[in-house]
């Protein structure tokens, strides 16, 4: 197994990295998406996120998850793809796949102490935010990068096939 397929992991395995990082006494930072064509907004998004700690885990919506949230056509790329794409990112040390509609269980197994998302979002709206601040970690909204989302190139791909 190659150091990126070593870093998608199950939630059982995570669990015990996490414990192993908590004993080096390592900040874990979490954030989740659905990364469906990874581009540079993501990229951005999550060097910034990694700053916030010595360890990033990415929840990854599974393929079931994107579709609820997105709908029918997507993801455009399966959730194999996907985290292997992200686990080739030298600053992300683990992703791992969530099947439900918001990460917040798997925010509260994995206890963040540093959670991050996007500045489109408000603390409060933001799934397992109210699980990390209760003990005692910290949410982190940062910038994006303007002119990036896969909406917006899906849509830009369509207007160009016209």
């Amino acid at each position: 197994m190659n150091a990126t397929a070593r870093k998608i992991v199950s939630r059982s395995k995570l669990s015990a990295l996490v414990e192993q990082w908590r004993a080096d006494r390592q900040q874990i930072v979490f954030t989740n998406g659905c990364f469906d064509l990874l581009h540079l907004g993501h990229i951005d998004g999550l060097e910034k996120a990694r700053r916030f700690g010595d360890r990033l885990i990415v929840g990854l919506n599974s393929d079931t998850s994107v579709k609820k949230i997105k709908g029918p056509d997507r993801p455009l790329n399966n959730e194999n793809i996907r985290s292997r794409m992200l686990a080739a990112l030298e600053f992300v040390d683990a992703v791992v796949i969530f099947d439900e509609d918001t990460p917040a269980s798997l925010i509260g197994e994995v206890l963040p102490d540093v959670l991050v998302k996007g500045s489109d979002y408000q603390t409060g709206n933001i799934a397992g935010s109210d699980i990390v601040l209760r003990t005692g970690g910290r949410v982190e909204l940062i910038e994006l990068t303007k002119g990036f989302s896969t909406t917006s190139i899906i849509e830009q791909i369509k207007r160009i096939n016209e």
